[in-house]
């Protein structure tokens, strides 16, 4: 391993806020694991090709040879379950009698795209959405999805009734967990995992508003991004579209955020992380205060990912750098691995008490459990492996097939079919996580 050499504390704390820490400090985590010192997981790379071919035949299953149609990783499919919902949406503005401008279209889509993720941490198995349009019935993503495109219509988000389609900060000042509930058609039948944890992201979110004028505007609204990300764009003589660097969207969020998580997780110099964990296994190696910490920030990727899209095809806009973005680290992408057999758990490694079933085989961890830690790391770079891979039984190029077309398309999707194939009853993960409604 070559660990890059930062001179304190405070400067590890900023390079473990930035993209390209996320794919370095994994590598040193799979880099063991190619030794065999992870404490938690054996890797068999071996199994990386059954993986792969399985999420081919999804691949091609759903979208035959035309894989220029697989659209990118993004919330847009979850509030189109079933059925079109932002494209008449956007529709309606249009045809409105005082419709709003392009710009303002996109800004309503960042509202509610960014709330949306916000409010997709895993719900359980248990929890489903009736739609009352549709009578249409959902569950997890896709089921938080629409409650939360619903939502949105109703105006929650919105302080201004005379603008509901809007997510501003003092309409989220005024939410509470009960009205979040409702909205959620939550019950005593029918209950939700990390509902409380949602919530407070939601006030908290809030708070990140009011905070950071600079990328969410004086009327603070997530929406206002556009206008902090323009001042930056470099315009194309040729055509007149902006050129924006995904690190300029994802320093915003990752600055303009940091407020909303809760307040116990990690922190360096003073200095609040988010979605950053220590991993035991590089604590032996670890030489300076804050090596042996991994950063993931799944949330903050998954927004990103969902913002790109809308900004793109509403504005024309053309964001570079977008290689830089990794695969996420939750329990879909993980499963996969895991169910193949890329990972697994060494025996006796998880103590008993931490199988609710022990008939079931399978381990109920929170996330700051080393084990999780340590399969989330190698999650994000054996995505890159995994794609990889995936690109080589088809014969293209990254060009062809980007990282986030394969999230969409095979590994996301291929995580859920196979856990669906070896546990029908509940098509669960192989190892489940204690959500409270603001890692996952």
């Amino acid at each position: 391993m070559n660990p890059i050499a930062l001179d304190s504390p405070a400067q590890t704390a900023a390079y473990l806020r930035t993209l390209p820490a996320i794919r370095e400090r994994c590598g040193r985590v799979h880099a063991l694991a190619q030794k065999g010192e992870l404490e938690y997981f054996d890797y068999h790379p071996e199994k990386e090709r059954d993986a792969a071919a399985f999420c081919v035949n999804i691949i091609k299953r759903d979208f035959g040879t035309n894989f220029a149609a697989i659209p990118p990783h993004g919330r847009w499919r979850h509030l189109d379950a079933g059925r079109p919902r932002v494209q008449p949406l956007i529709e309606k503005w249009r045809s409105s009698p005082n419709p709003p401008d392009t710009k303002e279209i996109c800004r309503r889509l960042i509202d509610l795209f960014l709330v949306s993720v916000l409010l997709d941490a895993g719900a359980g198995n248990a929890w489903t959405y009736k739609e009352d349009v549709s009578g249409q019935s959902f569950s997890r993503s896709e089921g938080l999805g629409v409650a939360s495109i619903a939502m949105f219509e109703q105006g929650f988000f919105s302080s201004d009734s005379k603008n509901p389609h809007q997510v501003d900060a003092e309409g989220l000042s005024r939410i509470t967990f009960p009205q979040v509930a409702t909205a959620m058609q939550v019950s005593d039948s029918n209950p939700m995992v990390g509902l409380e944890g949602r919530s407070s992201l939601l006030v908290n979110l809030s708070k990140a508003l009011k905070a950071n004028t600079t990328y969410f505007g004086e009327s603070p609204r997530p929406g206002n991004l556009v206008d902090f990300l323009e001042t930056g764009a470099i315009e194309d003589p040729a055509n007149g579209s902006r050129h924006v660097h995904i690190f300029a969207l994802w320093t915003a969020l990752i600055d303009g955020l940091s407020p909303i998580w809760p307040a116990t997780r990690t922190t360096l110099a003073g200095i609040s992380l988010g979605d950053v964990w220590p991993c035991n296994a590089l604590k032996k190696h670890a030489v300076a205060e804050g090596d042996e910490l991994v950063p993931f920030h799944k949330l903050t990727g998954w927004i990103t990912y969902s913002l790109v899209e809308p900004i793109e095809k509403v504005l024309g806009w053309k964001f570079e750098g977008l290689e830089h973005l990794t695969g996420l680290p939750e329990y879909r992408n993980g499963g996969l691995l895991v169910d193949f057999g890329v990972l697994s758990l060494r025996p006796g490694a998880i103590p008993a008490s931490f199988y609710p079933d022990p008939s079931s085989g399978i381990p109920k961890l929170p996330p700051s459990h080393p084990a999780i830690i340590e399969w989330r790391a190698m999650t994000v770079i054996e995505l890159d492996r995994i794609a990889d891979e995936i690109r080589n039984q088809l014969g293209l190029t990254p060009e062809q097939l980007t990282l986030a077309q394969v999230l969409e398309s095979a590994t996301w999707k291929g995580g859920r079919e196979i856990a669906k194939q070896k546990r029908p009853a509940t098509g669960g993960p192989p190892i489940d996580i204690e959500s409270d409604g603001t890692v996952f």
